[in-house]
């Protein structure tokens, strides 16, 4: 049953998301097409660089906790972490719009992501021997400075405030995958890679992780949504 574990975590996170994506309020199922386009883009960058990093020694993966299925250095189970976990986390992004309508942090989201961006950028770049800390952050830096400058902001408040939402599930979840409540973790790092700042037993580059993980996804969606309401 342990070689389950991940698998099962996987099949946990996407459980609600998955069945309450047909209640007629917020219709989920009706907006996967920009979803799913959204995952294969952001697919398109955090594949690599989750090989490159497993392959180079950065993290990675218990075989304990493994059905023992693998493609390209990766297990199963991480590959379809890149689909559950982008599918649950904006199935509350859509619940933070229906719920949240006015965007309260509409306002100041741009302020936040030419700060948040300048401060990431600093840090990676002082942390640049760092292989983990220097992609995670110089990348999500320049991910939301780009953002700023050349995409809109209309849904950056919601997006801010979903992010919130994100973190309660992120430190369930990514807490027992680097091993809380385990005797060993699931995924293993390499704290020669990382600041070696831990929220519980989780890095704090992960969070920074799914920010751009996300920023990728939503940007996507919305755009790719928006395409699709006016046709």
């Amino acid at each position: 049953m342990v070689k389950y574990l991940y698998l099962l975590l996987d099949a946990f996170t996407l459980f609600y998301p998955l069945m309450s994506s047909f209640e007629p309020r917020m219709n989920f199922v009706s907006k996967w097409g920009p979803l799913f386009t959204g995952i294969a883009w952001m697919v398109l960058y955090y594949i690599p660089w989750d090989i490159l990093f497993t392959m180079s020694g950065v993290w990675g993966f218990n075989g304990m906790y493994l059905t023992g299925i693998s493609f390209l250095h990766l297990p199963l189970e991480e590959w379809l972490f890149f689909i559950v976990v982008p599918y649950a986390c904006m199935f509350i992004y859509e619940a933070v719009i229906y719920f949240v309508p006015s965007q309260p942090l509409l306002r100041v989201s741009k302020y936040l992501s030419i700060a948040l961006g300048v401060a990431l950028l600093i840090v990676g770049g002082l942390f640049y021997a760092r292989w983990y800390t220097s992609l995670a952050f110089i990348s999500a830096g320049l991910g939301l400075l780009l953002h700023t400058r050349w995409i809109k902001q209309e849904y950056m408040g919601h997006f801010y405030l979903a992010y919130l939402f994100w973190l309660i599930p992120f430190f369930l979840v990514n807490g027992i995958l680097t091993g809380s409540f385990l005797p060993q973790p699931i995924v293993w790092y390499n704290n020669a890679e990382n600041l070696g700042i831990r929220m519980g037993t989780i890095p704090i580059e992960d969070s920074i992780y799914l920010l751009l993980f996300m920023l990728i996804v939503t940007t996507v969606y919305e755009n790719k949504l928006k395409r699709f309401l006016l046709d």
